[in-house]
């Protein structure tokens, strides 16, 4: 009688799977990573200033600015401090006014000239889609000078906000030449079939191309507001020296001290100017990308 011989028992192997789930996974992050580390290290970069804007903005005033990044205590009242600041509600009025009443102006006054030389077809269009080129080229403080004069000295307006908010009323370079490029790019057969059922020029502006160009009209809205909002440079000229007439980003100026300065406030008033642009972009971005990226440069 032969005896069978038995064979050693086998090493389970119900991990090995696991592990090779677990390293590819790795392997995986890793290539991710990779890829993506010029993308991250952009972001960080624009983010990390508004983080440390908002931490500044929550810390005491003997932790402003300090080697300690993250705030001891959070002091939410802060922000109460600067919206209870005098004038404060003052800047915001005005500010709302400076960007809403701009935008509305440029983007009225723009359309109509845009529509134009992209539809038109007249002697010297090419030397006026130039020239309105040109005046994008031209700084503004080569002319603020005569511009001062002509409204602090003829007009009077000098420590308002309408040296600025009038001349958008006349149209701005940068918004007809984005508008005349989206423009461009409609058909010419839409316009035609317009004029052929008996719409006017204007009718067929109003009913068949502006509803057609609404992710352009909302770019350069976004555009013209966000710059309104932000300007600095023109309040400091012509509202200076009335303190009512200022608006947020000049406004700010006032949380220096000549010789103190609470960070920890002028941080916390950073954060609510910030506050409002960053909204309306979150939820207008779609249509802003949207347009900037449908408008070409078709010639």
């Amino acid at each position: 009688m032969t005896h069978a011989t038995l064979a050693p028992p086998t090493t389970p192997t119900t991990g090995l799977p696991d592990r090779s789930r677990r390293a590819a996974t790795r392997r995986a992050a890793l290539h991710w990573i990779a890829v993506h580390a010029l993308g991250i290290a952009a972001a960080l970069f624009f983010v990390l200033p508004f983080v440390f804007v908002f931490l500044t903005a929550v810390m005491s005033d003997n932790q402003a600015l300090t080697r300690d990044l993250w705030p001891r205590a959070w002091e939410w009242g802060n922000f109460g401090t600067v919206w209870d600041t005098p004038g404060f509600l003052t800047w915001w009025r005005n500010t709302l006014l400076y960007a809403g009443l701009g935008t509305v102006l440029t983007v009225v006054s723009s359309t109509p000239v845009a529509y134009a030389l992209a539809k038109f077809r007249f002697r010297g269009r090419n030397l006026s889609m130039m020239l309105v080129i040109s005046t994008m080229m031209l700084p503004p403080q080569v002319v603020i000078v005569p511009m001062y004069l002509f409204w602090a000295k003829q007009l009077h307006l000098s420590g308002t906000l309408w040296p600025l908010i009038i001349p958008m009323a006349f149209g701005d370079a940068f918004t007809i030449f984005l508008l005349r490029q989206f423009l461009l790019t409609i058909p010419k057969e839409y316009t035609d079939a317009a004029r052929v059922d008996g719409c006017g020029e204007l009718r067929t502006m109003l009913r068949v191309v502006l509803p057609m160009a609404k992710p352009a009209i909302a770019a350069v809205a976004l555009f013209q507001f966000f710059y309104c909002w932000n300007d600095y440079f023109g309040p400091q000229i012509y509202a200076s020296e009335n303190p009512a007439a200022w608006t947020l980003s000049y406004g700010l100026e006032s949380f220096k001290g000549a010789h103190h300065t609470n960070w920890n406030l002028t941080m916390a008033a950073t954060v609510l100017v910030m506050a409002p642009v960053i909204v309306v972009f979150f939820f207008a971005q779609k249509a802003f990308i949207e347009g900037v990226t449908l408008t070409g440069v078709k010639g």
